[in-house]
């Protein structure tokens, strides 16, 4: 009854609009990667890239973890400007900014080639431009295949001045900010429009965005994460009453092993009854940064660990991570293997395997195989196990619980500090 009075307390304050927003399903850069082969090449230089950063890095004390979104597996798209100019972007509530390519992006200055630091893979640690880098030995442009945003042809474009970077763990997106009319949803789909938001420009992104099946990333934590504390795109609509609720539910599709379909849908506004059972539970968060909460246990089969971690719940990551004593109790439960140059748990496709059972406050929350065991992408019977050891170094979660949780339960993610479970298995497709 009084998950009752909290909602009807929040719907008689309805202002505006609930808007619902599809999702599609893309191949992670990983497995891409490795059914190219050139995933293990590419992990060597990632290492070498995250020991330069650590050794830029260590006089700072970073108090949030950092995604590379090698593995991220959803897009929506949003539109800039007027009129409209279309991008396809990861919704990532476990960022809080939002940033594309710059028409601008891409542009190589013209005297890289005589800086003898301005190649390879250290490039962007010791060249003086980040633009010089691109992707690859001979110079390929990391935004070659992005959508770029032309304020010039935007006639509700307004400079900001600033200049922004955010770094990832293999390199950054850095360029300067702008202000315009940002809208959820593409051309041709519902959309929520809201006014006045501030978001990056980015003139040179990091070498791994090249080739990726996205143009920029949009944050949906809060605004205490966010680089240089800009608003965050949907807490603006909250601050300015553009919807009904200080709410959104994402909802992702068990979609199996198929890329360019339908992947799920983020419900800005409101709940979605359509696609989610009833609220299991209301979780209160601990943290107004992430949408972060307290777990009380974990386990699979014979194996439970109850020592209690805060976890939280993010879709820009589509694999659930953990500390690598309790991932390999879970892992050797279930009979997977550690790959040291895939840096992932294999198991056979096949394989009947029991449950993943997350605690949170009183609820137990099971993620079965469907979820749990995805495709290696290389061809073989080998599948992952959606599980990978994740150290936050001693700042923020312990545990994040990427797509295969969303997928199993819908998260509605409340700007008053709750957040409900709902149970997305009760509707079949």
């Amino acid at each position: 009854m009084k998950n009752l009075i909290l909602l009807a307390s929040l719907v008689a304050c309805a202002l505006a609009a609930v808007v619902q927003i599809p999702l599609m399903k893309i191949e992670p850069y990983r497995n891409r990667l490795i059914r190219e082969g050139r995933w293990v090449e590419y992990r060597k230089e990632r290492e070498i890239r995250r020991f330069m950063m650590d050794k830029q890095q260590v006089a700072a004390a970073v108090g949030q973890y950092v995604n590379d979104y090698e593995d991220e597996a959803y897009v929506g798209n949003i539109t800039i400007g007027t009129p409209q100019q279309q991008f396809k972007v990861i919704l990532d509530t476990g960022s809080s900014n939002l940033w594309i390519p710059d028409i601008t992006c891409g542009t190589k200055p013209e005297n890289c080639s005589a800086v003898p630091t301005c190649h390879g893979i250290l490039c962007q640690f010791e060249c003086d431009d980040q633009a010089c880098c691109g992707a690859g030995p001979n110079y390929t442009d990391s935004c070659l295949l992005q959508a770029k945003f032309d304020a010039s042809k935007s006639t509700s474009y307004k400079s900001n001045g600033r200049s922004f970077i955010i770094e990832y763990g293999t390199g950054s997106a850095r360029g300067f900010l702008g202000q315009d009319i940002i809208t959820f949803g593409g051309i041709g789909e519902p959309q929520l429009a809201v006014p006045n938001t501030i978001f990056g420009q980015a003139t040179s992104l990091a070498a791994f965005f090249e080739g990726q099946p996205l143009d920029g990333i949009l944050g949906l934590a809060f605004k205490s994460i966010a680089v240089d504390q800009i608003t965050p795109p949907f807490i603006n609509a909250i601050n300015q009453n553009l919807v009904d609720l200080p709410v959104f539910t994402v909802f992702l599709e068990h979609e199996g092993d198929q890329n360019g379909v339908k992947g799920g849908i983020y419900t800005y506004g409101g709940i979605d009854t359509t696609n989610c059972g009833p609220v299991i539970a209301y979780q209160p968060l601990s943290s107004a940064t992430y949408y972060q909460f307290k777990m009380s246990a974990i386990g699979s089969g014979s194996y439970r660990s109850s020592k209690g971690w805060q976890v939280i719940s993010d879709t820009g990551t589509s694999l659930i991570g953990g500390p690598k004593a309790f991932v390999q109790g879970i892992a050797d439960a279930v009979g997977a293997t550690w790959r040291d140059d895939y840096g992932v748990y294999i198991i056979p496709c096949n394989a009947k395997i029991n449950t993943v059972d997350i605690t949170i406050g009183a609820q137990v929350y099971n993620i079965d195989s469907s979820n749990t065991i995805i495709p290696l992408g290389d061809g073989s019977s080998n599948c992952i196990f959606a599980i990978f050891p994740f150290s936050s170094g001693g700042f923020g979660p312990s545990w994040i619980l990427g797509d295969p949780f969303i997928r199993q339960y819908c998260n509605v993610s409340f700007r008053d500090g709750k957040m409900p479970f709902k149970n997305s298995e009760v509707v079949l497709y």
